[in-house]
């Protein structure tokens, strides 16, 4: 007997309806699956037939068991399958009746037949509310991350016996009431505070500019002085995140397997920091089977990035299309996924491999050879994709001594919050930061008056900058009158932009 299932297979972060077609005829015993599964699929079948047996259900071990994941030209990936195939094969059997017709069956399976948490179930939620899906069965564990979507009704599952109960009418199960995203918290849960950084009243400044236009930064200057304190205060400084940036950067994490499921919303921006012996596929995504990497996994937060020049350059070179597009396209045999990859890079190095080139309470031990060669690690080409390039001095032990308070996050947090909104309120394209203005944009948006456009001028011919350089310094610009409530950008705004340009350009 032939019976067909609704699934979906997910692709990177989209999906693709796939028909569970199961067919059991006399014969040899076998159970087959084909439709291009991966190991994971396949070893379904040792789970399915344990699964119905324990149950308390007959398997039929002395039959021919075909299973067919159409289209077969989409790879079948993961545990998602498990109940579609288990209900084809009881389906088949006439151990339960059908299903209705707009309905679809995701979960995987444990050996006593219960339902268990599963990857990527947020943008299957999203693609069945789209192809009109009426009632989605999930498993239990992944509710809290579905029911965030709305116009669909969600059913779930804690045991495969439920299910089947279900569909006979025995004991029906109620679907989950719809709920709204939650809003993101105002009050960041960072550990680190801009009151507990002595001092570094410029390095603070800058990343107030930084956080309020979506800039990237890089951090230089002698070991201790609190480049990295400084980075990891970002965070806590970023405005809350929009329902639609907590949607998107939720189903990357769904699909890569980092939900937690007592925390099925990602609603904190985030903030990753790899270490430097990273690979290139851990930092951009890949792998046989695609995967979101830190870029992806970093989408409208911060992605830290300590010590850049010990970093390989081949994975410091992959950054650059991330950098420009905010997006990553993973290219294979088989199959092209693309991931959002729209992060603030957040780097840190030393002057020199000592680390006191500039210091002037410490003599540099380094050869000049050495230090060409540690600057040499980092390109110019992805220095230039750099917004704010930032000295950060050693603070005196009179600061570090001092019971001053600093001003804390949450003031700096306000303002950055509002310049955010006056962005927002400008761009209607799909922008949401000035650092992500096309060119059209910085046309209309970033216009000069003449004293601003002859300063810049002779910055360009004196600094040698480039024409993305130039670019960057007029979307700084932008962002710093912003967050001074102004319309037009004032050759003030020009000059502070300017000097966070390399000198050595």
């Amino acid at each position: 007997m032939l019976s067909t299932i609704q699934s979906a297979a997910v692709t990177g972060l989209s999906c693709e309806l796939v028909r569970v077609e199961t067919d059991i005829t006399t014969g040899f015993p076998s159970f087959s699956v084909v439709g291009m599964p991966d190991i994971a699929v396949r070893e379904a079948k040792e789970r399915i037939r344990s699964a119905i047996k324990n149950s308390g259900y007959e398997f039929p071990y002395n039959h021919r068991i075909v299973i067919n994941l159409a289209p077969s030209s989409v790879k079948k990936v993961g545990s998602v399958f498990d109940l579609p195939m288990a209900l084809g094969v009881m389906l088949s059997t006439g151990a339960c009746p059908t299903p209705p017709v707009r309905s679809l069956f995701v979960g995987e399976l444990a050996l006593d037949g219960s339902v268990r948490f599963t990857k990527g179930i947020l943008p299957i939620t999203i693609f069945a509310r789209e192809h009109n899906i009426e009632q989605l069965y999930i498993p239990k564990a992944n509710v809290e991350e579905a029911v965030m979507i709305k116009g669909i009704s969600i059913i779930p599952l804690e045991h495969l016996r439920e299910l089947v109960e279900h569909l006979k009418g025995e004991k029906k199960l109620e679907a989950i009431p719809q709920g709204a995203v939650p809003r993101a918290n105002t009050q960041h849960a960072s550990q680190h505070d801009f009151a507990h950084i002595k001092g570094q009243e410029t390095a603070k400044r800058a990343l107030e500019i930084a956080a309020a236009g979506g800039h990237n930064v890089l951090l230089s200057g002698v070991p201790g002085a609190g480049k990295t304190l400084l980075a990891r205060s970002l965070p806590s400084i970023l405005p809350p995140m929009t329902e639609q940036e907590i949607l998107d950067v939720t189903k990357i994490y769904s699909v890569a397997g980092l939900l937690q499921q007592d925390k099925p919303l990602v609603t904190e921006r985030p903030f990753r920091a790899p270490h430097h012996s990273a690979s290139r596929t851990a930092l951009i995504g890949g792998g046989t089977t695609p995967r979101p990497g830190e870029v992806s996994l970093a989408h409208r937060g911060v992605l830290f990035l300590d010590e850049l020049p010990e970093f390989p350059r081949s994975v410091t070179e992959s950054l650059r299309q991330p950098l420009e597009d905010g997006s990553v396209t993973i290219s294979r045999a088989q199959e092209t996924v693309a991931y959002p990859a729209r992060f603030m890079l957040v780097a840190s190095r030393n002057p020199c491999p000592c680390g006191y080139l500039y210091d002037s309470k410490k003599q540099c031990i380094c050869l000049p050879q050495q230090v060409i060669n540690y600057e040499q690690r980092i390109s110019g080409p992805m220095l230039d994709r750099i917004d704010i390039h930032l000295d950060v001095a050693r603070v005196e032990v009179e600061k570090l001594a001092s019971h001053t308070g600093a001003e804390p996050s949450d003031a700096v947090r306000e303002r950055v919050t509002q310049a955010r909104n006056i962005q927002t309120q400008r761009f209607s394209t799909g922008t949401t930061t000035n650092a992500e203005m096309s060119a059209q944009d910085i046309k209309k948006y970033c216009v000069l008056d003449a004293e601003s456009a002859r300063m810049l001028h002779q910055a360009v011919d004196k600094l040698h900058l480039s024409a993305r350089a130039y670019y960057r310094v007029l979307k700084v610009a932008r962002t710093i009158a912003d967050l001074s409530a102004q319309e037009k950008i004032q050759h003030e705004h020009v000059a502070e932009a300017l000097q966070y340009r390399p000198r050595n350009e």
